[in-house]
């Protein structure tokens, strides 16, 4: 009946997006050039996605062979299901976006109205939002049903090596693992295209022929607009969806690992309220999505875009608080509880809400330090007449100031919720963070698609006050973007502290408490070369970003000296530089992206299952302070430099010293907050999530026993 219940839910959400995608498509995009100028975009994103999902498409059929032969037989199909998932919420996020970008410029044109225009951007943004929740628990409950449910004593094996596991927890993480794999390819090839173009239009643009951002004269700048969907998008959709669904697995894990052992202690019903109150959550999550976002959009709103988008947030989270109330009550109220539940049928409850309040604390402390408002960014802005080592030595001292609050909340939180609901607690936790995930991604993505509407009515010249306007949005949007990287780099460190937890679980004898030796020299040596294998993988992401960024400036400045293109009397040739961004991301995004799927695989096999969980630890705590880092640095900068663009600095305004060295100090932030920054969170998740995924094996097979 419950699940019945939220196929309802989903099936509901799924029916308002189709309707907010087609009322979105039915309105005006403007003048000639401004579709000129959308049809662009929307080609340039559509055939990046093509081509893009030719590769993954290969990558995962490869992959799902090997599991249904050499894991367990159905694990295959799970993978599929995951990674089609998550492709689905990623093209509705798209096709989403690149109608509404236009859309929104049309709206400060035709209106000049503030909340208008912000009306067209959230309802564009809740499509992304709203989608990845509706994928991800979809596939959840479809997996649910077939299964029955998730049978704690199933054994199962693959078609070729018989390697027993539990089927229903298999098919779980390799259903997560399809959604990783997605979301890593996607960020890591995203991220290159996106700030390759982003970077090397600045460069041509503010440093070498001294024109205003987003001039169409250079070519760049287009394949900067189609990056921002890449990423900001189709990237940010897949993350967020990957870490949902690896929440829900994780706390299937832990549920199943506590009661195997303790058959006798623990009531089987007991055991299926477990499994049965993190979906409860999840869906409750995703109906207060649906209602604030409506809310949230289809009310007046006003001239002020972060009060309407807070209210749509807060609406969001406080119904999904009060649904976790209720499911916990319905699931846990009648039955004979763990002893770890410390205060009853409250405890997950309670974990579920501290996992919620680190979301919204995590998004105010990222806010504080990127947004123009306070202090950290202005101090930011007002060195940078000094020049550029300033500003880039200030910048990574308020990316550091900036790690410790977050972490902090992230500690505090999971100790608590191992205190009242023990390692079970640690899973909910994590869920309860991304229970109301459509909202934060609907937000999330109101950043691009405002960027994008200024690109364009920069690009089409538009008249000044409709350029106001979308700055406005765009000033908004960076610091909603921000804080929606904050929180994917939160939710990622719940989620894979839940993984590295189940994941220990998993090869711990039956009735004994999982535990991973500290004082093991295994466990050092894979810590020690997991936090270095981060640095590695930060240099390779960085290095390929800036390789790309200069062939393609150098093949802007080879446009932009064609006759007649500096003039304004000629195009440059768009789609040169559309496929070279292209090609350049989707060559550069194999290598680091099967980093994550190969290490874990060698380290077990070679060196053991403790070695992998140290490896895991030890990738976790380097990347979740360097993530944040580079995300709340990056932002910094970036805002920085529109301080400066909007003449808030006195007597430093556009192509002034030190807007110059904003702009060095912005480009540096670039790769760090858009390319580094989120790939982090998803190698970190999809590392564990193939260990979880690969622990039988490990267990029974390693070379240096």
């Amino acid at each position: 009946m419950s699940t019945m219940i939220l196929f309802g839910v989903v099936a509901l959400t799924l029916l308002y997006v189709v309707s907010e995608v087609l009322s979105i498509k039915k309105m005006d995009e403007g003048t000639p050039e401004m579709k000129e100028l959308a049809g662009i975009i929307r080609s340039g994103a559509d055939a990046f996605l093509k081509t893009e999902y030719k590769m993954i498409t290969l990558v995962v059929v490869v992959l799902a062979l090997v599991f249904s032969c050499f894991i367990e037989r159905w694990s295959g199909l799970s993978f599929l299901l995951g990674a089609t998932m998550s492709s689905c919420a990623c093209i509705l996020g798209m096709i989403s976006a690149t109608y509404a970008n236009v859309r929104t410029s049309n709206a400060a044109r035709t209106t000049l109205n503030i909340g208008e225009t912000v009306r067209v951007a959230m309802r564009g943004g809740s499509i992304s939002g709203l989608s990845v929740q509706a994928f991800g628990l979809f596939g959840v409950l479809l997996l649910f049903v077939i299964r029955g449910g998730v049978d704690p004593e199933a054994t199962s094996s693959g078609l070729l090596v018989s390697l027993p596991c539990n089927p229903d927890l298999m098919i779980i993480a390799t259903y997560s693992l399809g959604c990783s794999v997605v979301a890593m390819f996607n960020r890591v090839a995203g991220g290159n295209y996106t700030k390759a173009a982003d970077i090397s239009s600045d460069i041509l643009a503010k440093i070498r022929h001294d024109l205003p951002e987003d001039d169409s004269r250079v070519p760049n700048v287009i394949a900067d607009f189609i990056g921002d969907n890449v990423n900001d998008i189709a990237g940010n959709c897949s993350d967020l969806l990957e870490s949902f669904v690896a929440t829900i697995s994780a706390s299937f894990m832990i549920a199943v690992g506590i009661y195997r052992g303790n058959e006798a202690l623990i009531p089987f019903e007991t055991f299926n309220a477990t499994i049965l109150f993190p979906i409860l959550l999840a869906g409750g999550g995703l109906l207060s999505c649906l209602i604030g976002m409506f809310v949230g959009t289809h009310r007046k709103l006003s001239n002020n875009p972060s009060r309407d988008l807070d209210m749509a947030n807060w609406i969001s989270s406080g119904l999904t608080i009060l649904f976790g109330l209720c499911s916990s009550y319905f699931v846990f109220n009648n039955e004979k509880l763990y002893d770890s539940f410390k205060i009853g049928w409250l405890s997950p409850w309670i974990s579920a809400v501290l996992g919620i309040l680190s979301g919204v604390a995590i998004g105010v402390i990222t806010e504080y330090y990127t947004s123009t408002d306070f202090k950290p960014t202005r101090e930011l802005a007002r060195i940078a007449p000094e020049g550029d080592a300033f500003i880039v030595t200030k910048g990574d001292a308020i990316g550091s100031r900036s790690c410790l609050l977050p972490i902090v909340v992230i500690g505090v939180a999971l100790f608590i919720s191992g205190k009242l609901c023990g390692t079970y607690g640690l899973a909910v936790s994590a869920l309860g963070m991304l229970s109301f995930v459509g909202a934060t991604v609907s937000i999330d993505a109101f950043g691009p698609i405002s960027d994008n509407a200024g690109g364009i009515a920069e690009s089409a010249h538009l008249p000044a006050e409709v350029r106001v306007i979308t700055d406005k949005l765009d000033a908004v949007g960076n610091t909603t973007a921000a804080i929606g990287k904050g929180f994917a780099i939160g939710s990622a460190a719940f989620a894979t502290v839940s993984l590295i937890v189940a994941y220990v679980g998993s090869y711990t004898p039956l009735g004994a408490e999982p535990v991973l030796n500290f004082a093991s020299f295994v466990v050092i040596a894979g810590g020690i070369i997991g936090g270095a294998l981060i640095e590695y993988f930060c240099a390779i992401l960085t290095d390929n970003t800036i390789e790309s960024a200069k062939l393609m400036a150098d093949e802007g400045d080879k446009q932009m000296s064609v006759p007649g293109v500096l003039e304004g009397t000629k195009h440059a040739d768009y789609n040169t530089m559309i496929t070279l961004a292209a090609q350049q991301a989707l060559k550069k995004m194999l290598a680091p992206s099967l980093l994550a799927l190969t290490i874990p695989l060698l380290g077990g096999i070679l060196f053991g299952v403790e070695f992998v969980g140290g490896l895991l630890l030890g990738a976790t705590i380097v990347a979740i302070p360097r993530a944040i880092f580079m995300g709340n640095s990056g932002g910094a900068f970036d805002n920085a430099k529109k301080y400066i663009e909007s003449g808030e600095l006195e007597g430093h305004g556009k192509g002034s010293p030190a807007h110059k060295a904003s702009v060095t100090g912005d480009t540096i932030g670039d790769t760090r907050k858009d390319v580094v920054g989120v790939a982090l969170d998803i190698f970190i998740k999809m590392m564990s999530t193939v260990a979880n995924t690969l622990a039988p094996i490990f267990a029974r097979i390693s070379l240096m026993k």
